[in-house]
């Protein structure tokens, strides 16, 4: 299964040179995540975001 698993949601209204998602996402990559920041238009956010592969997923399930 190719997707990905959202980790977490902000509105894309935050205020003027906040980033929030980015933050976030640096975050979870300092950690060994490999977070990025999408948008979803639909509901006008920043999605942080991992993509999940079927390698990954298996490299998972063995731990």
């Amino acid at each position: 299964m190719n997707g990905r698993v959202v980790l977490e949601r902000f509105p894309a209204g935050g205020p003027r040179g906040s980033w929030p998602a980015e933050e976030f996402a640096r975050n979870r990559r300092q950690e060994g995540q490999p977070a990025e920041v999408v948008m979803d238009l639909a509901s006008d956010a920043f999605l942080v975001i991992v993509r999940v592969t079927e390698e990954s997923e298996a490299m998972a399930t063995a731990a």
